[in-house]
């Protein structure tokens, strides 16, 4: 028998088990019904031996099921969601899914070809970080039978489920950090203009202000996007105006950002904290590694990947009464060197 013409039924026939048997062993459930060791061992080297390979394609149009889930994330080169990509991985194999990835490149037309590209593959679900700015075609999808969830950016009363932190309340609390430290004119290194995360994180740093009676300067909020380029012009404009707008600190919504941002600090010789203080969103392995150890708001890394592959589950279940809730974690200042303490002086 040719390679590729090999089935379950002639693996079971040649080692006279019955073809459920050769099937629970080769989807990874052997343990599971309780076949013994030795069959599963002889199982397994015999569907080797034979170069036997399941026909994924086939079995998802007869079961209505493809043991697959589309994952989207804004930038793969951004650590925080290779890692985030990692721990979803992980959580799905446990549950014997795979993953599909997708970059979206924080750009909705590719988001969009993502998402159909996704459905034409038949995957059961999606986790996605959408871009945040329009959510029609995610309601479309999942209007037509596509079970998502959401992670980090959401939409106001929108029905979609999704896991996001509590972006108000870290943001709050590393700009009332900075104040406390006697920083009044605080520069606001922003995000997406009209994402949930970058509203949410814009709204903290206001209110901390409001809070301490310091009058809001809408020209200290800068930026367009969560990306590394925008934190390095950000950067370079605010060096260049250092002297006339007496910036003494700056708090960055994203950790790219701040990459870009270190950069113009050190091609100019901007040294952190002496001549300016920064704290930034999103904690990363290597903020305490920094020259600087920086201070940074740590949000979204409570067992994320469980929490999204366990929503998406529970939507797979035809028989389940209560719809997934959604989840909003906390968020966590992590006080490092990167702030000087102007009380001091």
């Amino acid at each position: 028998m040719k390679n590729n013409n090999v089935t379950l039924k002639y693996i079971a026939q040649t080692l006279d088990v019955s073809v459920t048997t050769v099937s629970r062993v080769l989807n990874g459930l052997g343990e599971q019904f309780r076949i013994s060791k030795n069959t599963i061992e002889l199982i397994l080297v015999t569907a080797d031996k034979l170069n036997y390979r399941s026909n994924n394609i086939a079995k998802g149009l007869r079961l209505k099921k493809s043991s697959t889930i589309g994952l989207i994330v804004p930038d793969i080169t951004n650590s925080w969601f290779a890692q985030l990509a990692l721990e979803i991985e992980k959580e799905a194999r446990k549950h014997h899914y795979n993953i599909f990835l997708c970059n979206s490149n924080d750009d909705l037309k590719i988001e969009k070809k993502c998402i159909a590209l996704l459905q034409s593959w038949m995957v059961d679900g999606i986790v996605i970080v959408p871009l945040g700015l329009e959510s029609e075609h995610l309601v479309k999808a999942s209007k037509s039978g596509t079970p998502l969830v959401l992670i980090d950016r959401f939409f106001e009363g929108v029905n979609l489920p999704y896991i996001t932190s509590n972006d108000f309340e870290g943001s709050l609390e590393a700009t009332q950090y900075l104040i406390n430290n006697g920083h009044k004119k605080i520069a606001c290194f922003q995000g997406i203009v009209g994402t949930s995360p970058n509203n949410q994180r814009v709204n903290g740093y206001k209110k901390a202000l409001k809070n301490n009676k310091i009058p809001f300067d809408p020209a200290l909020v800068i930026g367009t996007d969560f990306g590394y380029h925008n934190g390095y012009t950000c950067a370079l404009k605010i060096i260049k105006d250092l002297d006339k707008t007496e910036i003494t600190a700056i708090f960055s919504t994203g950790n790219q950002i701040t990459l870009g941002l270190l950069k113009a600090f050190k091609e100019k010789g901007v040294k952190i904290p002496d001549e300016i203080s920064l704290v930034s969103f999103d904690e990363q392995v290597y903020s305490d590694l920094l020259f600087t150890p920086l201070s940074t708001v740590s949000h979204l890394n409570e067992n994320l990947g469980d929490l999204a592959i366990k929503m998406l589950l529970n939507q797979f279940d035809t028989n389940a009464k209560v719809k997934p809730k959604n989840v909003v974690l906390k968020s966590k200042l992590i006080i490092r060197d990167s702030v000087k303490n102007l009380n001091l002086k």
